[in-house]
Order: C-alpha cells, then sequence, then structure tokens
C-alpha cells in the first residue's frame, strides 16, 4: 500500500491527502538547493521552477542573482509534480499546497474533493479506452502475423 501524507486544516477540519508525497525533511534532507540542483534532482526544467514561482508555489531565497530552494520549495515541487501526474490543474495543485499549510478554505477542499472523483472517471475511462485499443493491435499483430 503506498504511503499518505495527510495535512489537517484546523481552520476547516479538512484534510488533504497526498499519495506518495514525501515529508520536506526527507525529501531536501534540510540542505537548501540551487536551481540546477533542484532541476536535476526532479527532472524538470529551471523554466518550470521559475514558472512555479511564478504563480507563487515556490518561495526561493535570493542569493544574488541566484535562487536557493528550501526543503519546503523541494516539498512542493514533489507535490506539483505528483498533482500533475494525477491530472489536477495548477490552481488546483496551489489549493491542495495553501490546505496543506493551513491556508485552504473548505470551497477549495470541496472541489479539490470533486476534481479527485472526475479524475478518477476520467482516468477509468482512458484505461477502458486503452485496453480496447491494445486488444485491436494485438488482434491486428496476429494477423499479419498469420499472412
Amino acid at each position: 500500500m503506498k504511503p499518505l501524507l495527510v495535512a489537517s486544516n484546523p481552520a476547516t477540519g479538512a484534510d488533504v491527502v497526498w499519495i506518495d508525497a514525501k515529508p520536506a525533511a526527507s525529501v531536501g534532507q534540510g540542505n537548501a538547493v540551487t536551481i540546477s540542483q533542484m532541476a536535476e534532482k526532479f527532472g524538470v526544467t529551471p523554466r518550470a521552477l521559475r514558472f512555479y514561482e511564478s504563480k507563487r508555489l515556490l518561495k526561493p531565497a535570493r542569493e544574488g542573482r541566484g535562487r536557493v530552494y528550501s526543503p519546503t520549495d523541494q516539498h512542493h515541487v514533489a507535490l506539483i509534480l505528483k498533482g500533475r501526474k494525477l491530472g489536477f490543474t495548477i490552481a488546483e495543485i496551489a489549493q491542495m499546497i495553501a490546505a496543506e499549510e493551513g491556508e485552504g478554505s473548505a470551497q477549495a477542499l470541496k472541489l479539490t474533493r470533486e476534481k479527485c472523483v472526475e479524475q478518477i472517471a476520467h482516468l477509468e475511462q482512458q484505461l477502458r479506452e486503452t485496453t480496447e485499443a491494445l486488444a485491436e493491435l494485438r488482434r491486428m499483430h496476429i494477423a499479419l502475423c498469420r499472412a
């Protein structure tokens, strides 16, 4: 079973659940990193990190002209990438991060729950369509091998 990270929001009494998300301490191991180190660590481009910063999902410190990413920023990148993989928009991920930090509203959490249900239905439909396509390709392959 995959580990869960549950963040409670005392203001709303609701929880945000991140599947397979690593806590900030294990992601960053207490070390700040540069933008190039961060990009390499998570397999993203520096441009993507600057985009996430522009959307206020990351708040790196500045050292001269360079960015320095804290363990919290590293944790947020892990959550962003997990959220994107699951089909959430940047705005929805921002709401989930805010809720995890105790800044989210009950309405935002309700929308996130509804989005989870919608995304499950969407991915199940994609799975059905992919299964059908694979079956058809396998039939075509068998027919071509016999010819």
